[in-house]
């Protein structure tokens, strides 16, 4: 069965994730307790607000005590959809301050047009929210890529290392799991993925990465479709 659709992870494998780590998560540690105060009454702000204290089981949490939790989480690297809303919308800030410019891997940038002409359709998966990839990918040195997608999926989809998210995925984009190629650096995304039946790829950006036993590739000029 050929493929009609390609899923890609972000961190590791379109992105480096040293451009995470220690430029946007710092930055929106800094910027959280200043943001939460001018935009606490922000309708989507007061909810993830309100999200995180249900989470932390803190109901009377002040706005000083919610901005240690979200930075503690942010410590943690916790998958959590209001600190993955909330820095968004501060990323959001980054970029349009031009404080620093999304890193997408040169391979995947020279590629996406090749992709594309073979009728495939991209899409992108990130436990960061789909408003920070959409961010990511139009700030970009190359410019912005984000036509090229077809759509992006984050957390409210499900957990990247439970197999019902990428399930999830399948119905929504309305393919067979065969028809899906997902390729990520991380073997258990990629396992997660294959019990729902995708097709799978491990991007190799690193020698010491823990290996998959799928396919694997160190650029996307290595993907052949039929």
């Amino acid at each position: 069965m050929s493929i009609r659709a390609i899923i890609v992870d972000t961190a590791g494998t379109t992105t480096d994730l040293n451009f995470i780590q220690d430029v946007l998560f710092p930055y929106s540690r800094k910027a959280m307790a200043e943001f939460l105060e001018q935009n606490q009454h922000n309708v989507v702000v007061d909810y993830c607000i309100s999200d995180v204290k249900d989470i932390a089981l803190e109901p009377d949490a002040t706005l000083e005590r919610v901005t240690e939790i979200l930075q503690q989480w942010i410590d943690e690297d916790r998958k959590l959809t209001p600190l993955k809303t909330l820095q968004g919308l501060i990323w959001k800030q980054g970029y349009n301050r031009v404080e620093f410019t999304g890193h997408i891997y040169p391979d995947f940038i020279d590629n996406i047009e090749r992709i594309k002409e073979k009728g495939i359709r991209i899409y992108s998966f990130s436990s960061g929210s789909v408003e920070a990839q959409k961010l990511l990918f139009s700030h970009t040195e190359a410019g912005d890529l984000t036509g090229s997608f077809n759509g992006h999926f984050d957390t409210r989809t499900g957990n990247k290392l439970d197999k019902q998210a990428y399930c999830n995925i399948c119905n929504t984009i309305s393919l067979k799991p065969k028809q899906i190629l997902f390729v990520s650096d991380v073997a258990e995304e990629l396992k997660a993925a294959e019990a729902a039946g995708m097709t799978t790829c491990q991007m190799i950006r690193f020698a010491d990465q823990r290996q998959a036993t799928c396919k694997k590739i160190s650029s996307f000029s290595e993907l052949v479709f039929d």
